[in-house]
């Protein structure tokens, strides 16, 4: 395969965000501890957890807003420390508070963050139009930003962060406060973007919202990651099916030999404890039936006496 290359210097095949070993403290709370995060072009990385977690700090650190203290951040192969000036012009943010200024109008606001990044008015007033039309906020582009609903200033925001077309979006938390419609059309304005072929990271406390609009989770807490993988694969580990295993021989060598048997099983090492292995199998029939052939085969007999799954 030929590597190419992409208008902002980075390879086509390397991921939009590479977060590697991210940590952040202020003072004695260490907000991120080796925080490790990867997103490929054209997908929607949601980011987990409840409050208090790190996600807004992993996030503002990703967007240059603040220094890290240890660890490498690539957003669209820029560095976002060395290369921070120019990864600005190549990601959006939208934050848990919708940053409009309630003084101006909709298309106001717009223009006023297409002059910020050096557009034109002509082009900034042309821009802001096209997005107040996409966010279904025409009619309401002459009106003062004071008088919008709350879905009306989350999508105003949303709007605001993608006057320069960024081809990667940072949302933190959107949907927090919504009512259930707004809360709707706001997912489905982030499957739109998506599907022109650009990159969200999504932090969410919400279930629902991540299984529906992430290609892959992240589950955060304590500055950790706690868990990662697709949607599926996350609820599988959850909610599969758990193996007990009693051995007849509850001893060292046995437990060794009935943990390798299983180990295929299961995603995760079995674990072994007062003569029973456990372990969560991905859900499917015939699962106590293969773990006595397993535990048979390789076993030298079988080593069990109950076998349950439930």
């Amino acid at each position: 395969m030929v590597a190419t290359m992409t208008d902002a210097g980075s390879r086509s095949d390397e991921p939009a965000i590479s977060v590697a070993g991210l940590s952040k403290s202020f003072g004695d709370v260490r907000a991120l501890d080796g925080v490790d995060l990867q997103a490929a072009p054209g997908t929607v990385l949601g980011l987990l957890g409840p409050n208090g977690a790190g996600k807004t700090t992993a996030v503002r650190v990703m967007t240059t807003l603040l220094a890290p203290d240890a660890g490498t951040i690539r957003v669209t192969g820029l560095d976002a420390v060395r290369d921070a000036a120019r990864l600005r012009e190549r990601i959006g943010l939208a934050g848990q508070y919708a940053a409009v200024d309630e003084n101006l109008t909709g298309l106001e606001n717009l223009v006023m963050v297409g002059r910020l990044y050096g557009m034109r008015r002509p082009a900034a007033k042309q821009r802001g139009r096209e997005l107040l039309e996409r966010f279904d906020l025409l009619e309401a582009a002459g009106r003062p930003a004071r008088g919008y609903s709350g879905g009306m200033r989350r999508r105003l925001d949303l709007a605001a962060a993608l006057v320069a077309r960024p081809p990667v979006l940072f949302l933190d938390e959107p949907t927090t406060g919504l009512d259930p419609r707004s809360r709707l059309e706001l997912w489905r304005t982030i499957e739109e973007f998506v599907a022109d072929g650009r990159t969200v990271l999504l932090t969410t406390q919400y279930l629902d919202e991540a299984d529906r609009l992430a290609d892959r989770i992240a589950v955060i807490d304590n500055g950790r990651v706690i868990a990662d993988g697709t949607p599926d694969e996350l609820k599988d580990r959850v909610g599969g099916e758990r193996l007990e295993v009693r051995l007849s021989d509850p001893g060292a060598a046995a437990g060794a030999r009935a943990v390798a048997a299983l180990a295929p099983l299961s995603d995760e090492p079995p674990a072994v404890e007062a003569g029973t292995v456990t372990l969560t199998v991905r859900r499917r029939g015939g699962a106590i039936v293969e773990a006595s052939a397993s535990t048979t085969s390789r076993c030298a007999g079988p080593r069990w006496t109950t076998c349950s799954c439930r």
